[in-house]
């Protein structure tokens, strides 16, 4: 019988899940509010949760970014291009199960899960912008910029992109740091 792999040990055991009840102090309001919001507190909240600051900055700025001009399917394929960038497996699951509820194209999700050009020229813009922001740390050469702008969308609409890059990068680190897990009702879009 072959001998099992050791196994490596990972930076989620030193970020447990929390509670309402088991956070600081500063973080319970909203973690009491996203179980309100969701139904249930999923493990990445839970654990962001150890940072009261780092959670309430990170829903606040993804509120801010629900609010923007852009709609909700240019939204997703902002986060899912960045969370696929960034290999956070549970912000993949968590925005193909908003795009599945969005009614998007299953062609559109398996290339943004896949990290291939998109059937939709006016989502393959913003897909390749949001590359072009991260490549480019921001400055995107003009033809870039050019590029996005002539599908219809505005200088506001790529500051809007860059608010949030920025809201889903912290997302996205704070999970892979945290290990956070995939929580249950999340398993049909891993």
């Amino acid at each position: 019988m072959p001998t099992p792999a050791p196994t490596t040990p990972t930076t989620g055991a030193h970020f447990p899940d929390l509670t309402p009840e088991t956070a600081p102090p500063a973080a319970r309001r909203q973690l009491e509010q996203v179980t309100r919001h969701l139904g249930h507190l999923p493990s990445a909240a839970a654990r962001l949760a150890h940072a009261p600051q780092l959670l309430d900055g990170f829903l606040k700025l993804t509120a801010l970014f629900d609010s923007t001009e852009l709609d909700p399917v240019v939204r997703e394929t902002v986060i899912l291009t960045l969370a696929t960038r960034n290999g956070c497996h549970v912000c993949v699951a968590m925005h193909t199960a908003t795009l599945t509820r969005l009614a998007a194209a299953p062609e559109l999700i398996t290339a943004l899960r896949t990290q291939q050009p998109l059937p939709e020229a006016r989502l393959e813009a913003v897909r390749s912008f949001v590359h072009s922001v991260l490549d480019h740390t921001g400055a995107v050469p003009e033809p870039e910029l050019t590029a996005f702008l002539s599908h219809g969308f505005t200088p506001r609409n790529a500051l809007e992109i860059v608010l949030g890059i920025g809201a889903y990068t912290l997302s996205t680190f704070a999970n892979r740091l945290t290990d956070a897990p995939l929580d249950p009702p999340l398993a049909p879009y891993a």
